[in-house]
């Protein structure tokens, strides 16, 4: 069943083009929105088990922008990594091979959202070149300290299940509709049913498009395993942290001690929500993202 997106009408004005790119071997397929011509191009990474369709509610909302979203090598449309392991080090030199790859001329900020900002972080950190970085629901401390840490603790148990069973039974535990609408129940903050009903058919299409257990394992490994700490410190563009008050993963006090590792950070907490921002709040981060981008063009 497709849930129609309160987000639908916005994105239908902003023009879409599919791509396919070779990067580090395998194929990377990846959406670019907007005006080509625009002076700065936003690359955006998705999270965890992730699309880019997880982000296309913040595209929606961001006219004016040239915007590049691709599919995390192994999820979605693109092919899985054949050189690297889907590990952060991996993830990174690919993020850097593909924006390499675009031959990108004017202003570039690359954004990560959950997974993907210790993706961008990494990568920008190994001298991936950009001019600013943003970072939406950061990760900004092992997942294992959360405020939740249970919860992953149980996650933990559930991915090393699926490693353990058969090929067969776990790729089908990986994908399992219960589990996929508990973990979407815990972390939808949102009190309007309507919105809570289409996050959950997102999450119901999109969460185990994966293209095998071993890419979705290796991810979640390091998904649990780094954190944007580790990077903050060797990360000297401007940079702006979109956090989330209510995150289940990562505690606003951990997003405070992040942005003091940085050179240069802003921290903008947004108020009511969990870890999916990009879902909930949309417009809010846009909005976060446009005044910072504006700030550097005013200085």
């Amino acid at each position: 069943m497709n849930v129609p997106s309160p987000y639908d009408a916005l994105l239908a004005q902003i023009p879409v083009r599919v791509r396919d790119v070779p990067v580090l071997g395998s194929v990377t397929r990846y959406w670019e929105y907007g005006d080509p011509a625009a002076h700065t191009t936003i690359v955006m990474v998705h999270g965890f088990r992730g699309d880019h369709h997880g982000l296309e509610p913040v595209v929606a909302q961001l006219h004016g922008f040239r915007m590049i979203s691709p599919d995390l090598p192994g999820f979605g449309e693109s092919g899985a990594l054949l050189r690297d392991r889907h590990d952060i080090a991996g993830y990174g030199r690919w993020l850097a091979e593909f924006v390499a790859g675009l031959g990108l001329t004017g202003r570039v900020v690359v954004l990560g959202h959950s997974f993907g900002s210790i993706v961008v972080a990494a990568s920008v950190a190994g001298g991936l070149p950009a001019d600013e970085v943003v970072l939406v629901n950061p990760i900004a401390a092992p997942a294992l300290a959360g405020p939740r840490g249970i919860l992953t603790r149980l996650a933990v148990f559930y991915y090393w299940a699926a490693a353990r069973l058969p090929e067969r039974l776990g790729f089908a535990l990986l994908r399992n509709r219960l589990i996929v609408r508990v973990m979407s129940v815990t972390m939808a903050k949102t009190g309007d049913p309507g919105l809570r009903r289409w996050i959950h058919n997102q999450h119901d299409r999109y969460f185990s498009a994966f293209a095998d257990r071993r890419v979705v394992l290796e991810a979640f490994t390091a998904s649990v395993g780094s954190d944007v700490s580790e990077f903050a410190g060797r990360i000297p563009q401007r940079t702006l942290l979109i956090a989330a008050e209510r995150d289940d993963i990562t505690p606003v006090a951990a997003q405070h001690r992040l942005q003091k590792l940085f050179p240069d950070a802003a921290l903008q907490v947004i108020a009511g929500v969990g870890h999916l921002i990009h879902y909930e709040v949309p417009a809010q981060a846009a909005d976060a993202v446009r005044r910072f981008l504006a700030e550097e063009e005013t200085a």
